[in-house]
């Protein structure tokens, strides 16, 4: 019999839960602009809150990822081993495990303010709506890049219960950053998604000219940290984040090239993993150091 702790530690992987990595430090960037260009003081609380809303918001979204797609993965040769296809998590309980998310992440916004209680519904169905679009679009990367982008604005607004540009610019930023990186992760699949008729950029346009474009939403992205900054009349500390996260930007398209797919976790994994709590600790370290 399966002990609790292998259970547990089946969902994590499941959500791929380290992945939350990309998109929460972009929330933490978004609640702390909050608190330094508005009235209001740091709340552990409401932070614990806005944190909660992120993992749950995520592990909802991932856990229905892999349940919608646990036909299309077990005939993937690279996704067969899913905690799905492979058995290990039935789809009955991953579905279960989705609806749990979903009433806690709703549940959450209810005790932050009512701006976000009302938007959380909102929400849930761009990030859970990703995982249909690959089915009928190859903008489906975009709408990856929307529901990550939903962080910092959404801390923002858990914190002021308005909206504002600032946050905006960095939504963007994420916008476009993920977007760029997942058509990089796509370029695993080309092949496979072509041949039963799924929808991606590489599938579109051919692992050079997805990469060309991944080069151009990673190049706004930066556009948009730059924009924030000046907009901001950020300091030093932001400029050295904002250096360093183009730099990992660039650094991830060197690793993979349209004959040489090897090092694209590298790419996807760490470099963005790095690239987004990097950036957020120089804006720490611009707001309060």
């Amino acid at each position: 019999m399966e002990s609790k702790t292998n259970t547990f530690s089946n969902y994590l992987s499941l959500v791929k839960f380290s992945h939350t990595i990309f998109a929460l430090p972009f929330a933490i960037i978004g609640y702390f602009l909050a608190i330094t260009y508005t009235e209001a003081k740091f709340d552990i609380k409401l932070f614990a809150l806005v944190v909660l809303c992120m993992v749950f918001a995520r592990s909802a979204a991932m856990a229905f990822n892999r349940y919608i797609d646990r036909n299309i993965d077990e005939q993937n040769a690279r996704t067969a081993i899913r905690e799905i296809p492979a058995g290990i998590v039935k789809p009955k309980s991953a579905l279960i495990f989705v609806i749990s998310n979903c009433i806690l992440f709703i549940g959450t916004t209810y005790f932050i303010n009512p701006l976000c209680f009302y938007l959380s519904p909102v929400a849930l169905l761009v990030v859970l709506g990703y995982s249909l679009t690959k089915r009928f679009t190859a903008l489906c990367h975009l709408v990856l890049g929307l529901g990550l982008s939903l962080a910092p604005i959404g801390a923002y607004l858990a914190v002021t219960g308005k909206f504002d540009w600032l946050p905006l610019f960095f939504s963007f930023a994420v916008l476009f950053w993920v977007s760029g990186f997942d058509i990089i992760y796509a370029l695993q699949d080309e092949e496979f998604d072509r041949s039963k008729n799924l929808k991606s950029i590489p599938v579109l346009l051919g692992k050079k000219g997805a990469l060309m474009l991944s080069n151009i939403l990673h190049l706004i992205s930066v556009g948009f940290i730059v924009y924030a900054g000046i907009y901001a009349e950020f300091k030093l500390w932001y400029w050295a984040g904002a250096v360093i996260y183009s730099l990992l930007l660039f650094y991830q398209h060197t690793l993979v090239k349209p004959n040489d797919l090897s090092k694209v976790n590298l790419a996807f994994f760490t470099t963005n993993g790095i690239a987004s709590v990097v950036f957020a600790v120089f804006v720490l370290l611009d707001l309060y150091a």
